[in-house]
């Protein structure tokens, strides 16, 4: 079954399965669980649009809502900067990195 991010849903980091870092002024994604890191590179590194949607992914937000505050910091159109939020949390919902929260 593939998982695809949406904008309206919720995620939050899947804290059992990965570890953030920033190290030497590079912000690195790190699976700590056997069987997830069998993607081509395990390690994870974020640039900086990727480190402020990451920042904001606390189960509370939909990615819409965290691209809506993002667009007040970053100069880029709503639109523009959803689909890269979504694009990332794609691939990190892909590495098991992410979890989607499912709303009450």
């Amino acid at each position: 079954m593939k998982v695809k991010a949406e904008p309206e849903n919720v995620y939050k980091p899947a804290e059992d399965n990965v570890v953030a870092r920033e190290i030497q002024g590079e912000f690195i994604l790190v699976p700590i669980v056997s069987g997830i890191g069998d993607m081509e590179d395990e390690i994870f590194s974020l640039n900086e649009t990727g480190k402020a949607v990451w920042s904001k992914l606390d189960g509370k937000q939909s990615l819409k809502d965290i691209a809506k505050a993002l667009a007040l910091d970053y100069d880029g159109p709503d639109g523009v900067i959803e689909d890269d939020g979504v694009g990332i949390a794609q691939e990190l919902l892909k590495r098991k990195m992410l979890v989607e929260v499912k709303r009450k």
